[in-house]
């Protein structure tokens, strides 16, 4: 086994609407990655994402801007830049950058790739 280094400008980009994006950096197939994997998301101004369902956990913290994670139930949390956020598995969630900037985080679940998810 030997440290293994991925550089984001060299992952593929898996589109998201707006002109937004989110990259897996390290995974099973980057790095053999067992057990949890790390990617990285950009969420233009304007942009609101599907409604998504992990069957994982997720971690995430917004290196910059801030924004809402809008719920099945219609309620919404704010995070902003420096926050750390958790969500459960199964927790419908749709990521919406309602501000004038871009919004960047990192996320990561505990699985080796990007886990089973579907919309809601």
């Amino acid at each position: 086994m030997r440290i293994k280094i991925v550089k984001l400008s060299e992952t593929e980009a898996i589109p998201l609407p707006n002109d937004s994006w989110s990259k897996k950096v390290l995974t099973a197939e980057t790095v053999g990655a067992g057990k949890m994997c790390m990617g990285v998301s950009k969420f233009a101004p304007g942009v609101v994402t599907d409604m998504l369902i992990h069957e994982e956990e997720e971690l995430a913290y917004v290196l910059k801007g801030k924004g809402i994670l809008r719920l099945k139930d219609g309620s919404d949390v704010t995070y902003e830049a420096g926050d750390g956020i958790y969500i459960p598995p199964g927790v419908a969630h749709s990521v919406v950058n309602e501000g004038d900037e871009d919004v960047e985080m990192v996320f990561g679940f505990s699985w080796p790739d990007y886990p089973p998810t579907h919309k809601e």
